[in-house]
Order: structure tokens, then sequence, then C-alpha cells
């Protein structure tokens, strides 16, 4: 039986289109485009094109991208580069408790050099209220850092509404779109969005490109420093076939993202209501409908999220823990901590996110073996606790 891979929050299988499109600047056309020579521009052109192509999917003027190595970079450039730029204006940067931990360690390593940071907390489905924005903005401020949609739980995040508020403040807004980018519509004309990331692997394109959204005016440091590639915003020689690999998969995702979100939600809400029906003690994370399309994370009372991970693997499933623990630290997800969920569901959670290559038959299959799985691992559980007492 071949695998059921529902982990593509993680990341996605690569589109053969946009591997095709890849292989002739992995081969023929491998010049370096900051070369003068004919192979060279020829490289160079690809880029270029690639940019114009991203841009007019997006709304966005072709100016306004630069490539990066992904989202993690594009978030660090976005905020360093934004603090350092406006230092002479404020030190106060805004953000929420639930970020992904290239927002949170990079805001920590501001606070270390004088920046004073606010971390915004959440309410119970992992919403950040624009209101809190509206409070927290002094004459210090210089920066708001709120995702579009979070990594682990799926809650799309209010950008537009905060957006318009930073935007009538004078103070720059950077959303990480890491996990949204591709899969819901993105609106670059609002005049309040100044900086936003993305990556390509997140939408079945290559591993290691991402692009940072610089709004045309918008004060920033270079983060990467060097030679002069993307107007000297951001050095270091291009990676030609992951930018036209970016390229042909956020083509391929604008053109068809209506008829692939209604067919991904259709799945996420088939999994979601079979596992509240089948399932007792199970909790929905994050908020019912304001989610990402493909993301499911549940928590199961009395089972351990490691020992189920390796079940549904053994079962040919792969799926996340979410965060909900780090195997290494044993630290609990702070973005669950953030909602407020107890060790006791928090240690049993689970994210299964779909993307366009699953089917039915793989929401089925899942659907078949989970409940068993739960059921055995919590009897497990039961009685190493009754052997315990």
């Amino acid at each position: 039986m071949n695998p059921i891979y529902l982990d593509n929050a993680a990341t996605t299988q690569v589109d053969s289109a946009v591997m095709e499109a890849m292989l002739p600047y992995l081969t023929d056309l491998y010049g370096n485009p900051s070369s003068i020579h004919t192979i060279g521009q020829l490289a160079r052109r690809a880029i270029e094109q690639t940019r114009n192509s991203i841009a007019k999917n997006i709304g966005a003027y072709p100016d306004e991208l630069v490539f990066t190595s992904g989202g993690t970079e594009s978030n660090n450039h976005a905020i360093q580069g934004a603090a350092f730029a406006l230092r002479d204006r404020g030190n106060r940067i805004i953000t929420s408790s639930v970020e992904h931990h290239s927002v949170l360690k990079t805001c920590h390593y501001l606070e270390r050099r004088g920046f004073e940071i606010v971390y915004l907390s959440v309410d119970g489905n992992g919403l950040v209220d624009p209101d809190d924005v509206q409070r927290a903005i002094n004459g210090r401020t210089i920066l708001v850092s709120i995702m579009h949609a979070n990594n682990e739980i799926g809650t799309i995040e209010p950008v537009e509404d905060i957006a318009r508020i930073t935007s009538e403040h004078g103070v720059l807004f950077h959303t990480d779109a890491v996990q949204s980018f591709g899969h819901v519509p993105i609106e670059l004309h609002n005049p309040g969005i100044d900086l936003l990331s993305a990556s390509a692997h997140k939408i079945h394109g290559p591993k290691g490109v991402g692009l940072l959204y610089i709004r045309r005016g918008t004060r920033i440091h270079p983060f990467i420093h060097g030679g002069k590639q993307e107007d000297g915003r951001r050095a270091s020689t291009h990676n030609v076939p992951g930018i036209v690999g970016f390229g042909k998969s956020v083509s391929i995702a604008i053109e068809h993202i209506e008829r692939i979100r209604r067919k991904i939600t259709g799945l996420r809400d088939k999994l979601i209501q079979g596992i509240i029906n089948h399932i007792r003690e199970v909790r929905l994370n994050g908020h019912p409908s304001k989610r990402l399309p493909n993301n499911v994370h549940v928590s199961f009372r009395g089972v351990d999220g490691e020992s189920l991970l390796l079940s549904l693997d053994m079962s040919g499933v792969a799926c996340s823990t979410g965060s909900a623990c780090s195997f290494a630290t044993l630290e609990q997800s702070h973005v669950l901590q953030a909602i407020g969920l107890d060790e006791g569901m928090a240690i049993g959670s689970m994210r299964f996110s779909l993307g366009r290559f699953n089917s039915e038959d793989d929401i089925d299959r899942v659907l078949e073996i989970l409940p068993g799985i739960v059921d055995r691992l919590r009897s497990v559980s039961s009685f190493h606790s009754n052997n315990q007492g």
C-alpha cells in the first residue's frame, strides 16, 4: 500500500512541472547570472522573467521582490532589516506569542540589542485582537510583525485589519505568509502590508528558495552582505534553478487556487468530522472556520503524541506532532501554551496537513486506522498509569 503523506505544512512534494522547468538550469543553462557572458545572461534573464511572473501573479511590482533562501531568511531580513533601518525613529516592535520561531528568536536577538519587544497574547483559537495592536502602538513603535496564518494550528490572523491600523499610525507592518502564500488569497494592494515572507517548498516548489516582498519606499537594511545581487539588497549567487522552480510553483498555485482550495477544504472537513465523530475526548485546535484549508490540528487526551506519530508512520501515514513537544528538549509548544491548552491535551496533539496530491482514499484510510491506534495507545497509557499508582 502506498504511503499517505499528510505533512504538507512541513514540506510538499515537488510538482513534476516544476522539476521540468528547473531542469535546463541544472544542465545546459548553468551560468552564474552575475557573469556578463551569454550563458550567464541567459540565467539572469530567467531570474527576471520569474520575478515579473511572480509579481504579476501576486499583484506586486517586480522591483518589490527579493529572492531569499526561504521563509526563515525572509523573516530575519524583514525584522532585523526594518529594526536597524528605523532605529533613529524608535525601538518598539510588536509581535504575537504564536509566531514562528524564526520571528520570535529574531525578536529575542533584538531585545538583547536594546529593542523593546511587545508579545501580544491570543485567544483560545489563536487569534490576535486588532484592538490589542492598536493599544500597543506608541510613538516609539517602528514595526508590527503578525503572521498571516499559524504554522501549527492553522488559524488565519486578521492581517487586513491590523494592516489598516499600522497604516493609520505610519508603522511598518510585516506578515509571515509562509503557510498561506499560494493557498489563500493575499491582498498586497492593501496599503498597510509593507513586508511579506514566502517560501517555495510549501507550494510544491523546491526547498532553499523564498522571497521577501518589500513595498516600494520601505526603509530596510540588507541582511546578507557581500555582492550587489538583488540590487544590493541581498548578496549571494542566485539559486537560479530554485528561483525558476519557485516561479512555476506560484503560477500553478495561483492559476488553480480556488479549485485546489475547494478540494483540500473538503478533504480537511471530512477528516475533522470523521475524527470528532469516531474518537472521544478529542479537541480541534485553531479557529473552526478562519483556518488554512489544509490544516487539521487535533489533540487526543490520554495519548502521547510521539507514540501516535510513530504508530501512524508504521501504518504508512506521515504526519506531525505539530511541534506540540520537541523530542530533544521535551518543551511544550509555545502555540498550544498560548491558546491555553492543558498539558494533558497538548502532549497528545497531532497535525495533519493536506496537499493537492491527497485524495479521498487517503482520508478514508486515515479514518479507518486512527481510532484503533488511539484506543490502543490509551489502553497502554491507562495500564501504565494504574500500575504506577
